[in-house]
C-alpha cells in the first residue's frame, strides 16, 4: 500500500491563526511514516510548506507517486494543533488540486478530531482520524469496506458520516526516535521562539512528552494530546543525537508542558545543542531552573495567563504560587536562560494598569511579558464547552463569530482584522 502524507503549503491571510508562520517538522507524519514503513508500506512525506511548493508541484509529485491513500492535515504541525487556524481553506485548496488522482482521502488534525462530520464534508474526504493518528493510519491500509472495524475514525456512510469509537491516544513508549534527512533539516533555518541570537545553523522540533495533566479553560486539547505521557529517555536522546548529527543547533521541545526532568537535563548538559521549551514556571524550583540553564535552555515560554488569583482561577490554571512568587520564579529563570517570556491572556479579571505595572517590573529584570491576548474559544477547549456545550458542525463558525463580535483589538501578530469562515473557506469541496 502507498501512502502520501501531505503537509500543505500553509498561508494565513485573513486568519486569526496565533501560531508561527514558519515551517516546522511535521512530527505526526514522521512517526506515521516510521510505523507505516515498519508494516511494509511505501510512504511519500510531502512537506509542501518546508519546500515552498506551489499547488502544481504538489499535484505532480503526488500523481507521480500514485498513492492508494492521501493523508492531509488540518494544522501546520503538532506544535499548533492547540491553536490551529479555524478555517480549512488551505487543505481544501490542496485537495482540490489533487482531484482526479485515485486514492482514498484521509484527514488528520484538530478539526478532524473535534468536528469530524463537518471536516469530512468541507474537504470531501473519505475518513478522518479522531485524536492522535500515528498508529491509526496503518489500520486504514485495509480495504475501505473493512474500515467498519477500525476505532477512532469517522467515515462516510452513504450520504452521512459514521463516527466509530472515541478520540485516540498513542502509546508514546511505542513511538520510535524520528529521523529526518540532512536535506530537509538544512532547509529548516527557523529557530522557533528563539530571540537571543540569529541562527547559524538549522533548527528542529521534537517532543519528550505528550499531553498535560492540567485542564486550563483556554487550551484546546480535550480531543487530542490530552493525558500526560512521557517518552522513554533512551529514545529521546537517540532522537536528539540524530538531530545534532544532521546539523541541528537548536531544538524546540513542543511538549504541551515541559516538566522538570533531572535525568534528561543532566544528559543534555554535555550535548552540543541549545533548546527552547514551553512550561509552567510554578512547577520549577530554583535548583531545577539553574540546571535547565546549564543544560542549554535559551528560551522559556511560560504560561502565566493572569496576574491575579481571580483571573487564574477563571482560567482554571490551578497555580500553586502567588503572583509575587511567579514573578520571582521568572526572574530566577532569567539568570540562567537568555530569553524568558510570561504569556498573558485577557481574563477579564485584571486591571490594565496593574498588568502594565507588572510587565514593566518584569522587563526591568529582562523578562518579557506580552500584552494580554484576547482568548479564542477553540472547539475542544473547556472554554468552548462552558459557552456552548459539545462542539457541533458549526463549532468553528460559532467560535470565530463570537471572537469577532467580542473584540475590537486582536493579538499583535494579526496583520488585519480576521475574516469569518464564510469568507475564507471554499464551498464546493464536498462535491468531489
Amino acid at each position: 500500500m502507498k501512502f502520501a502524507l501531505v503537509n500543505p503549503n500553509w498561508t494565513f491571510e485573513g486568519s486569526i491563526y496565533f501560531g508561527c508562520r514558519h515551517p516546522h517538522l511535521p512530527l505526526e507524519y514522521g512517526y506515521a511514516r516510521a510505523l507505516l514503513e515498519a508494516d511494509g508500506h511505501e510512504v511519500l512525506l510531502l512537506d509542501a510548506q518546508l519546500h515552498d511548493l506551489p499547488l502544481g508541484d504538489v499535484q505532480r509529485r503526488v500523481a507521480s507517486f500514485a498513492p492508494d491513500r492521501i493523508v492531509i492535515t488540518t494544522a501546520p504541525s503538532y506544535l499548533f494543533w492547540r491553536c490551529a487556524p479555524p478555517e480549512l481553506r488551505v487543505p481544501q485548496e490542496t485537495l482540490r488540486a489533487l482531484d482526479g488522482i485515485p486514492g482514498a482521502r484521509i484527514v488528520v488534525g484538530p478539526h478532524a478530531s473535534t468536528t469530524p462530520a463537518a471536516t469530512l464534508r468541507k474537504l470531501g474526504a473519505d475518513a478522518a482520524v479522531l485524536g492522535e493518528c500515528e498508529d491509526i493510519l496503518p489500520k486504514l491500509a485495509a480495504d475501505a469496506a473493512e474500515w467498519t472495524s477500525v476505532d477512532s475514525i469517522a467515515r462516510r456512510d452513504g450520504d452521512g458520516v459514521r463516527v466509530q469509537g472515541s478520540v485516540h491516544q498513542v502509546n508514546m513508549a511505542a513511538l520510535p526516535a524520528l529521523r529526518w534527512s540532512v536535506e530537509d533539516v538544512a532547509r529548516h533555518r527557523h529557530h522557533h521562539h528563539r530571540f537571543d541570537k540569529q541562527p547559524d545553523g538549522p533548527g528542529g522540533e521534537m517532543e519528550v512528552s505528550r499531553g498535560c495533566p492540567y485542564h486550563c479553560s483556554f487550551c484546546a486539547k480535550d480531543n487530542f494530546r490530552n493525558d500526560y505521557r512521557k517518552r522513554p529517555l533512551p529514545v529521546i536522546l537517540e532522537e536528539v543525537d540524530g538531530l545534532i548529527a544532521t546539523g541541528v543547533e537548536y531544538i524546540y521541545f513542543i511538549d504541551e508542558i515541559f516538566l522538570p526532568n533531572k535525568e534528561l537535563l543532566e544528559a543534555l548538559v554535555d550535548r552540543n545543542v541549545v533548546f527552547g521549551v514551553q512550561t509552567r514556571i510554578d512547577l520549577w524550583t530554583a535548583p531545577m531552573l539553574d540546571l535547565l540553564g546549564r543544560a542549554g535552555c535559551v528560551s522559556i515560554e511560560a504560561g502565566v495567563e493572569s496576574i491575579t488569583v481571580e483571573g487564574r482561577n477563571l482560567l482554571d490554571k490551578g497555580s500553586r504560587l502567588t503572583t509575587e512568587q511567579l514573578a520571582d520564579r521568572l526572574i530566577q529563570a532569567k539568570r540562567g536562560v537568555a530569553f524568558v517570556q510570561a504569556n498573558l491572556l485577557e481574563s477579564g479579571a485584571d486591571d490594565p494598569r496593574d498588568v502594565e505595572a507588572w510587565r514593566v517590573r518584569l522587563q526591568a529584570h529582562g523578562v518579557w511579558a506580552n500584552k494580554p491576548v484576547p482568548m479564542f474559544p477553540y472547539p475542544g477547549s473547556p472554554g468552548y464547552s462552558k459557552l456552548w456545550g459539545t462542539p457541533d458542525d458549526q463549532a468553528w463558525e460559532r467560535a470565530l463569530e463570537h471572537y469577532l463580535t467580542q473584540f475590537d483589538e486582536f493579538s499583535d501578530i494579526q496583520d488585519a482584522r480576521p475574516r469569518p469562515l464564510s469568507a475564507l473557506e471554499l464551498h464546493s469541496a464536498d462535491a468531489r
